[in-house]
């Protein structure tokens, strides 16, 4: 996994004491996350996220770890108190978990279990990785294949994905696409990951292309669930974790609930917190967020643009007017909430507002999607939500 997200941080107050001091007087943080370009999620990039918490002294327990990984940065906030181990161990633990996730799903990783599983290498999988691919077979299933993890080769072919092509023929389009998609693919009860297992052992009929599966529209939320559920077994009840994609539950340090602010989304627009289209504040239930956008990825030719969002039943860009889909879905990261989140972004982004709309309105029944999904869906010229979204302004 690849998330480049860049961290900034602007204090607007004044720091208490010398450089070192880690006793701070209440200070507001505005972090600017820039969210990756051509990694995890290519089928639509994600949007800045602009995320407002308080950050008040040290004494009141909250702690906040993040470095480098996975190309990027991360960032994860927790109230410390109820944990019984030092900041320095967590954040050890956090970086093992990022980088057992890099070396499983990351296509960019040219050793992970992904990338030698494409590269034709028969290995033993891991349980994470059968879990993601039982995960997205569910997901292809459930949204009549706009979720795709075996459509990778599309992605490449128009400079999207793992390789930088661009505007292919229409013949190159449909050649590519007759060897893509999981109808090809065998069901995960079907695969016994066991046993070592290469590419074309996931085929339901012999002697067909080997698929090259592709993880983009789901791993950054998987890795927010991930870090997330560890942080359950310290205890943790209030967090917010930013891996590109975002889990938060319970409360900031100022004793409210998370705030998460999202762009106006602009064709070309790379000056996040500009101009915001509102503010979604939680109420301190667990929650995945994640928003993604096409407004920043993507490239004109003769006039006609072509939008990173792909459209894997026809394997061309999608042509609608959506420019942003926000998605929250409560839950627990055990429930894998922001996995979901990231896939339904995904989704909406693909089918357009209309569609997307009529998805969350039959949520719960006939759809697999849960009844606690909102969304706030940004076109070119209105702003549409769920009655479900916090929407604090505009």
């Amino acid at each position: 996994m690849d998330p480049r997200a860049i961290g900034t941080a602007w204090c607007l107050g004044n720091r208490g004491g010398g450089e070192n001091d880690s006793h701070l007087r209440q200070v507001t943080c505005i972090f600017l996350y820039r969210l990756p370009q051509n990694r995890y999620l290519c089928t639509v990039r994600k949007s800045w996220i602009i995320l407002l918490l308080t950050a008040v002294s040290c004494s009141r327990g909250y702690e906040t770890v993040g470095g480098f990984a996975q190309g990027g940065t991360y960032s994860v906030c927790y109230n410390a108190s109820p944990v019984k181990i030092s900041r320095e161990r967590i954040a050890r633990e956090v970086d093992a978990l990022l980088l057992q996730i890099d070396t499983t799903l990351s296509g960019y990783n040219r050793n992970s279990q992904l990338s030698r599983l494409n590269a034709g290498d028969t290995l033993l999988l891991s349980p994470m990785f059968a879990e993601l691919y039982a995960l997205s077979y569910d997901l292809w299933r459930c949204s009549d294949g706009v979720l795709d993890v075996a459509a990778g080769p599309l992605f490449d072919i128009w400079g999207f994905g793992f390789s930088r092509d661009s505007l292919p023929s229409p013949e190159r389009v449909s050649g590519t696409l007759a060897s893509c998609g999981m109808h090809r693919l065998k069901a995960p009860y079907e695969l016994d990951f066991n046993v070592p297992l290469c590419a074309s052992d996931f085929l339901r009929e012999s002697g067909g292309e080997a698929p090259r599966l592709n993880f983009n529209a789901v791993a950054q939320g998987y890795s927010c669930d991930v870090i997330a559920a560890y942080l359950h077994t310290l205890g943790v009840k209030d967090m917010l974790v930013n891996i590109g994609e975002i889990y938060l539950e319970g409360l900031n340090p100022q004793g409210r609930g998370w705030t998460v602010g999202v762009d106006t989304p602009t064709d070309g627009n790379h000056t996040p917190g500009a101009s915001l289209s509102g503010m979604w504040q939680s109420d301190g239930g667990g929650y995945g967020v994640v928003t993604s956008g096409n407004y920043r990825k993507f490239y004109l030719h003769e006039g006609q643009k072509y939008a990173h969002t792909l459209d894997p039943r026809d394997g061309c860009p999608v042509q609608h007017s959506l420019l942003s889909a926000t998605v929250t879905v409560r839950g627990t990261p055990e429930q894998r909430s922001a996995t979901l989140a990231d896939a339904y972004a995904t989704w909406f982004m693909v089918v357009g507002a209309d569609a997307a709309l009529e998805i969350c309105q039959t949520s719960g029944s006939s759809l697999p999607v849960p009844a606690s999904t909102e969304t706030l869906l940004i076109t070119a010229d209105t702003l549409l939500t769920t009655p479900g979204f916090r929407l604090l302004s505009r």
